[in-house]
């Protein structure tokens, strides 16, 4: 059966340990693949499609035959390996920030701005920062009818997104902070997250805001297309499991109506949109495990007419990093700037 042949960077992470299990949830087409890590992680093996595969260490011959490179690995390891992927013949869907901002390649939401996977220079197309993603999904209908301003963002950002080594340092002070006893030192987070939460769980940039703040403000930029939009955004870490939150305040160039924004939110694709005049506002227990950007509390800033408040909700591991990553891959075939092989 024709199809791509794959290769999965950083199989073992919990990145790449949902981008094979989003790969056969959405029916990608998979002609070969295989599964490259690390030397320490070499020789274990993985399930894929009911057969098990080695994972084998990450090195450039690696790459022969490759058509599409699915690579979730530290920025640094990416900087060296995306590029000889890349020059293997291969495209590479990058989940580090190594690239993102680069102007030869193309940082993409399918859902908002899939046409420039027409450009990719380098033969890497970066994937979002897992805020910057669902953010950018839920501004997108709103910024096609009255065009963003400004946007000022607040987060609430689950332990996962410090991956596999961030839940286990939450739950174990979880279940310390449970029982009364002492809650054992940090060794992911920063500091406490079991009954609290961090304002300073990412490093602090030179200009006074987390890099995790500045990849937001610098990537929504990017992906909407608009180097004039104002970002300001505050990122906080909280005792959530799975699951980034965003209060967001958005300013338009044009006096925008709520009931028009609801219905533009309701027809756009990858968002699910909740009224709370029914009840209906979206937690973090409703996104984990989905694919689905959910958005609710829509109403009028009382301080600004040209303004809209709202509140939004995406799993971090697949909508803001693996899901997305394959969404673009299907964009490259739908596109035909892959194409399947016999």
């Amino acid at each position: 059966m024709a199809g791509i042949d794959v290769a999965i960077v950083g199989a073992t992470g919990a990145v790449g340990d949902l981008m094979r299990q989003v790969l056969l949830e959405r029916k990608f087409p998979v002609r070969s693949i295989r599964f490259l890590a690390s030397a320490k992680s070499a020789g274990k093996t993985v399930e894929f499609a009911g057969k098990r595969y080695p994972v084998e260490p990450l090195r450039p011959e690696a790459f022969e035959g490759v058509q599409i490179v699915l690579s979730s690995t530290p920025s640094a390891v990416s900087r060296e390996y995306s590029p000889l992927a890349a020059r293997a013949g291969a495209i590479v869907i990058d989940n580090s920030s190594a690239w993102r901002m680069d102007p030869d390649c193309p940082l993409v939401v399918p859902e908002v701005n899939a046409a420039q996977l027409q450009h990719i220079r380098k033969g890497i197309v970066a994937n979002p920062n897992c805020v910057a993603i669902p953010l950018c999904v839920a501004l997108k209908p709103l910024h096609d009818r009255w065009r963003v301003k400004r946007v000022v963002v607040a987060t609430y950002q689950s332990s996962s997104g410090k991956g596999a080594k961030g839940l286990a340092d939450f739950e174990a002070q979880l279940q310390a902070w449970v029982r009364g006893e002492p809650i054992p030192p940090p060794t992911a987070h920063r500091g406490q997250l079991a009954g609290n939460v961090l304002t300073l769980d990412w490093t602090l940039d030179t200009n006074g805001f987390t890099e995790e703040e500045n990849k937001v403000i610098q990537e929504t930029k990017k992906i909407l297309g608009d180097a004039e939009i104002g970002v300001c955004a505050t990122c906080v870490r909280v005792p959530v499991r799975v699951a980034h939150s965003e209060a967001v305040t958005v300013e338009f160039h044009q006096q925008p109506s709520v009931d028009e924004a609801r219905a533009a939110l309701r027809q756009a694709p990858g968002i699910r949109l909740l009224d709370e005049r029914q009840g209906e506002v979206p937690q973090p227990i409703h996104a984990a495990g989905t694919d689905w950007t959910y958005v609710g509390r829509v109403r009028s800033d009382p301080s600004h007419p040209h303004s809209l408040c709202l509140w939004l909700v995406a799993d971090n591991l697949r909508k803001g990093a693996a899901t997305n990553a394959v969404q673009c891959a299907e964009e490259l075939l739908r596109r035909g700037i892959v194409s399947p092989r016999p």
